[in-house]
């Protein structure tokens, strides 16, 4: 007697189901699917002891007749295919014809439709894969499913749900992602007795996702960001600002052709996208919607359709890296004109005047004079021709970290001010900025069109630095300091041949290093912006870090020297407890006016914050007078 047997289709159901139904959260996705392809404007969900006791999803779409209500709980039922090259391009949510019976073989399930030109509806009852009632029913247009007591029958497949809590977080992400994907459709979600989400039908993309996300602040959108579309690859969404605090909602939502998916692909574009504006720690969020032409994307690849494949991953990710950066370029400038009016040449002039009084009344102190006119090159450098300094010590005034006069830090005061005497009693101003003074001896304080600006001025110069030595490095011009005394290091055999494979990387960084004998290797230049620095620990980190990287391609390198020029710029920025004078601080500005980038620094840390005198007159408790 042959011992292969084909199963039944109550047993085949149920082991579809094991794929499709995993948790009440993955029925509610397929019901919700079911409503947008029926082309449902509205879509209400009703949950009741998180989901296991009652899931409802009443849509007003286009309904079904008697025979298709039948139909749809036969496996492999479905009105979104006919035909085996509709496989290669498939343009709705669902099309395998799994879910309904895959959730009728484990829970009691009703569906109550009627067909927009009936005048009644029909009712089907389904208890565990087997039809007990079918009957004429009067009901609205549209489709009412009902899933009673999911996974009554197999009670060691309810052991493995988690808690209420968890359940229905895992319910409404579902939902607010389909929100999003469909703002013209409108969505209500109510928890037992508690409506969680109640959006009706947007105009916008924008205001769903402000509404989802509950976030009033700026937001990068992707769809305008000035990245040429093609026309079977588009981009829309928005991106949270990187510095924004991260919410419950607020994660990245991937949705492709309206299809909430997980990619790490996308995830990776739109993380490199943002690098030098995204913190440690920080992860993108926001909504991403790509639309690609059906033929060039497989949604066939897990029952749950959670999971896709591109035919030219490399393209989209490419394209889509590219959107994110545009579209933190175009923040950028918006930043710049919002924090700088542009200056017409005859106030230009007068600025330049009150800085000559600035300079004649306010002494500048000399290891600050030299960064605010040329911030990377040290006086007595020119590119890579380095001219030897005479004392074996090199105190660089670029990244001199006190000053010589320090006032004791425990009776330094926490603000200080521009003075009206040394200033020619004429205001400290710069691009519409009027200076208040510095605060902590590390944030520039500022107003502004009933504005309260802070400026990190840390982060400000180092941004500054880090993108003049990334044009230097690129050009390979990054200025050296040619050391008097020649410094001798012993490395270990790793060390040496990290060199060795790196010589041209820590050439154009501005290193020079020559083997002198076995494991002894001579430092003769270092870049001139750090030169105050140990040289034997600056090249022992740098070697480090490339070592790290080894033998991963040529991408990850050029990651690498990115993260190196990013710690150099920070170690030659100014520093916290600097207290700078007026000029000091109208050199900075003015130098972050003329950068391509200001507003974050290369480790994505904010360097401004703006303050409206509205909020300020709500935290004081002033409103309304």
């Amino acid at each position: 007697m042959s011992r292969i047997r084909i199963l039944s289709e109550h047993l085949s159901n149920q082991i579809a189901a094991g794929e499709v139904v995993e948790r009440p959260a993955s029925v509610i996705k397929e019901l919700i699917e079911n409503s947008i392809d029926a082309g449902a404007s509205q879509v209400d969900i009703q949950i009741e002891g998180s989901g296991v006791r009652l899931m409802r999803v009443v849509d007003n779409g286009c309904g079904m007749i008697e025979d298709d209500v039948l139909l749809c709980l036969e496996r492999h039922a479905t009105s979104k295919i006919q035909e085996e090259s509709q496989l290669g391009a498939i343009a709705t949510l669902g099309f395998r014809g799994e879910a309904l019976p895959s959730i009728g073989s484990v829970a009691r399930m009703t569906i109550i439709s009627r067909d927009q030109e009936k005048d009644t509806g029909t009712l089907v009852e389904v208890r565990y894969g087997a039809l007990h009632a079918v009957h004429e029913e009067g009901c609205s247009r549209g489709t009412v499913m009902e899933v009673r007591n999911l996974f009554g029958n197999v009670p060691a497949r309810k052991k493995f749900l988690k808690s209420a809590r968890t359940e229905t977080y895992h319910i409404e992400e579902v939902v607010k992602n389909q929100a999003i994907a469909m703002p013209e459709i409108g969505f209500s979600l109510r928890f037992d007795e508690r409506t969680v989400l109640d959006c009706p039908a947007a105009s916008d993309l924008e205001s769903r996702l402000r509404y989802i996300f509950r976030y009033e602040g700026p937001l990068l959108s992707l769809e305008h960001s000035g990245a040429v579309a093609t026309d079977s690859l588009q981009v829309g969404g928005y991106l949270l600002l990187p510095e924004s605090t991260p919410t419950r909602s607020a994660r990245l939502r991937i949705l492709v052709n309206g299809r909430a998916v997980q990619d790490r692909m996308i995830r990776n574009a739109v993380t490199e996208g943002l690098h030098g504006f995204l913190m440690k720690g920080y992860q993108p969020a926001g909504a991403v919607l790509l639309s690609i032409s059906p033929e060039l994307v497989d949604v066939n690849v897990h029952p749950a359709k959670r999971e896709i494949r591109f035919r030219d991953h490399r393209e989209v990710y490419q394209f889509l890296k590219t959107v994110v950066k545009s579209a933190i370029q175009n923040h950028q400038e918006h930043a710049r004109a919002q924090l700088f009016t542009p200056v017409p040449k005859s106030a230009r002039e007068e600025q330049e005047v009150v800085r000559e009084h600035l300079i004649t009344a306010e002494p500048v102190s000399e290891p600050f004079q030299h960064h605010l006119v040329s911030p990377v090159t040290p006086v007595g450098v020119q590119g890579n021709n380095a001219v030897p300094r005479e004392q074996p010590q090199f105190v660089d005034k670029l990244t001199a970290t006190e000053r010589p006069e320090k006032v004791p830090e425990h009776i330094s005061p926490a603000v200080s001010f521009p003075s009206e005497e040394k200033t020619g009693k004429r205001e400290a101003e710069f691009g519409g900025l009027r200076l208040i003074g510095q605060l902590f001896s590390l944030y520039l304080l500022c107003e502004k069109d009933e504005q309260f600006i802070v400026i990190d001025q840390h982060a400000a110069h180092e941004r500054i630095l880090y993108g003049q030595m990334k044009q230097d490095y690129l050009k390979k011009d990054i200025p050296q300091q040619r050391l008097l005394f020649p410094v001798t290091v012993e490395l270990g055999p790793d060390h040496m041949e990290t060199i060795e494979r790196y010589q041209e990387d820590l050439q154009s960084l501005g290193l020079e290093i020559d083997h002198f004998g076995e494991t002894t290797w001579v430092i003769k230049s270092v870049p001139a912006v750090i030169s105050v620095l140990d040289p034997v620990a600056m090249l022992h980190d740098i070697l480090d870090m490339l070592y790290e990287s080894k033998g991963n391609p040529g991408q990850v390198i050029a990651g690498v020297i990115d993260d190196l020029l990013a710690s150099m710029a920070c170690k030659a920025a100014i520093k916290a407890g600097n207290v700078l004078n007026s000029e000091e601080m109208i050199g900075l500005l003015q130098q972050m006016e003329e950068s391509d980038v200001f507003s974050h620094c290369p480790h994505g840390r904010p360097v401004v914050k703006t303050f409206s005198q509205p909020e300020l007159e709500k935290w004081f408790h002033r409103h309304g007078g």
